[in-house]
């Protein structure tokens, strides 16, 4: 095996896991941490004005519904924004891709975490385990279907009332569900500060690295 600054390369031509070099690696690029930080506000964003429109109690405390609902229309809006200008980041790229794909591994680490089994070597997982791809597929997609109705319910024009009918059902439950699943991520999140760092920093110590994402490989640039 040779060894580059960083990562390790295995002589056979197999792609490196996290080697022993250097006490951090690297986790996240300065533009997936801002896609990330910018989207959590426009969601936290969108959150915090719907319930002030549907909750009575901060209704009456916020007051001024009409500047709610114009807050809470263009942060729903600008949700997909972040993302889309990411892109350009050849980093993000690859780590969508990732989330992309789902393999033997991760219904190994599912049916761990449905036994609540945290044995060593019960959990392999990737740079992200199947709980996070799960996590980003389910928001994705939850984005897309508020994004829809969210305009039907914005543009009134655009569709007969019974759709516009249909649209307001299910934008306001699936935004039930949605924060719901947030207040879970947020909990995880809280429960593992190293992720955190991760995220706020771009980089994670590598005992970490190795103890959460055994198959992990490391960035080769």
């Amino acid at each position: 095996m040779t060894s580059t600054p960083g990562w390790a390369v295995r002589t056979d031509g197999t792609t490196p896991l996290l080697s022993e070099h250097g006490p951090r690696v690297r986790r996240f690029t300065p533009a997936e941490r801002w896609v990330h930080r910018t989207t959590a506000w426009l969601v936290l964003l969108c959150v915090a004005t719907a319930a002030c429109l549907y909750v009575a109690p901060l209704a009456q405390l916020v007051g001024r519904r009409h500047l709610v609902v114009t807050v809470h229309e263009w942060s729903g809006i600008l949700i997909p924004l972040p993302l889309l200008a990411g892109l350009a980041s050849r980093a993000l790229r690859a780590d969508l891709s990732r989330l992309n794909r789902f393999g033997p591994h991760d219904r190994r680490w599912l049916r761990a975490a449905l036994r609540r089994d945290r044995t060593p070597g019960s959990r392999p997982a990737g740079k992200f385990n199947a709980g996070q791809k799960l996590y980003a597929a389910w928001i994705a997609g939850a984005v897309l279907v508020m994004t829809g109705t969210g305009l039907l319910m914005w543009f009134t024009r655009l569709a007969p009332l019974v759709w516009r009918t249909g649209a307001t059902f299910v934008h306001d439950w699936l935004a039930l569900a949605v924060g719901v699943v947030l207040a879970g991520h947020i909990a995880k999140a809280l429960a593992d500060p190293e992720a955190r760092r991760g995220m706020r920093t771009g980089s994670v110590e590598r005992p970490w690295a190795r103890s959460e994402h055994p198959l992990w490989r490391e960035p080769e640039e």
